[in-house]
């Protein structure tokens, strides 16, 4: 039955349409924090710990990490309590504000915390941004909106892309085992994980609470291996260039590119390098190559994958999962290509010096 192709694309409406009803629950629970209020998210938990006890005062309110604790967890924005009279920071805040500084002060986009000129002030302090420059004008538009409708809009649109997500899923699953292609469709679009306060699933009320950018991520990475997959692998270059943004996921979904485009290296990879380069040119800018630098030595081999990390993260692992054989059999057939675009190389440079010759 669910290889008949109109039963898998009822099926398909009906994945789509519970996984789309489960997202907007978990929205709806996620919602109440984005009015002001930052959620005890992970960040926080690590303050927290910091801050807790001291060695002489385990109740120091004078303490700098326990202050930020308590601003953060318990104030809503521009209450009382908050005597900055500023946004509360969430991930989204590290992504307008270093966007905002690309456009204002390029020199500073790596920059920790806040600064004096001009920039819409965001306390306590913002965690390092830890991205390519080139994600950067991706949402540099947003700064033209205030912060909370900056951040709705990205919310949003990421949200928008849920669907694209599952149809993208089921076109590269099309030839595999139906119901795992369903299951692999629940996993990625869901990622069940129920919990009291979050929803049916941590990940993506993390995702929409904290205005992560692993669905826009994830959007693009599915979207450059299926026009791989379709072949049309400029296309797939240029998407994957605008989806390395996040290093540790294009490292991870590079031999996925690189399977969907096997017959097609020449012309998907110099797209690829191309936009990749020209995205980040803003690198050359005084200043933020040493940033970049900077933030890879002090946080950039520290940073955990946390729970919205494992959105794309199971798109990835899944898809390795299913195309492991043909994967492992491409690497097999390199060593034969290479000595087959070696001998053709050989064998013009020999005509090229006959032609001479003669």
């Amino acid at each position: 039955m669910l290889r008949d192709p109109k039963s898998k694309k009822i099926l398909f409406a009906i994945v789509v349409l519970f996984v789309i009803i489960a997202n907007l629950y978990t929205l709806s629970v996620a919602y109440p924090t984005m009015q002001g209020p930052l959620i005890l998210g992970d960040a926080n938990l690590h303050v927290f710990a910091v801050a807790i006890p001291t060695a002489n005062n385990p109740l120091n309110i004078n303490n700098a990490n326990l202050t930020s604790f308590a601003t953060a967890v318990n104030s809503p924005t521009k209450s009382t309590a908050n005597t900055t009279k500023a946004d509360l920071p969430r991930d989204f805040s590290v992504y307008y504000i270093a966007a905002w500084r690309m456009l204002h002060n390029p020199s500073q986009i790596f920059t920790t915390g806040t600064l004096k000129d001009g920039e819409p002030p965001i306390y306590p302090y913002l965690t390092p941004y830890k991205y390519l420059p080139s994600f950067l004008l991706l949402i540099s538009p947003l700064t033209f909106l205030s912060y909370y409708q900056a951040f709705w809009v990205f919310d949003t649109i990421q949200f928008a892309l849920l669907p694209l997500i599952a149809l993208l899923l089921y076109k590269l699953l099309e030839n595999k085992n139906p119901l795992l292609a369903f299951l692999i469709l629940v996993a990625v679009l869901m990622l069940p994980y129920p919990m009291i306060g979050r929803g049916l699933s941590v990940s993506y009320f993390m995702q929409w609470a904290e205005g992560q950018a692993k669905v826009l991520l994830t959007f693009l990475l599915l979207f450059s291996f299926y026009l791989g997959y379709r072949g049309k692998p400029a296309l797939s270059g240029i998407a994957f260039a605008l989806g390395a943004f996040d290093v540790r996921f294009t490292i991870l979904a590079l031999p996925l590119f690189l399977f969907y485009n096997h017959n097609n290296m020449r012309k998907s990879i110099p797209p690829l390098l191309i936009v990749l380069g020209a995205s980040n040119i803003m690198i050359l800018y005084s200043g933020v190559a040493q940033g970049f630098f900077n933030m890879l030595l002090s946080y950039g081999g520290s940073t955990p994958f946390y729970t919205p990390a494992y959105i794309p993260l199971i798109m990835i692992g899944c898809l390795s999962a299913l195309n492991a054989k043909g994967m492992i059999d491409q690497l097999k057939e390199l060593p034969s290509k290479i000595s087959i675009h070696k001998s053709k190389l050989d064998f013009g440079l020999g005509n090229n010096r006959t032609a001479r010759a003669g």
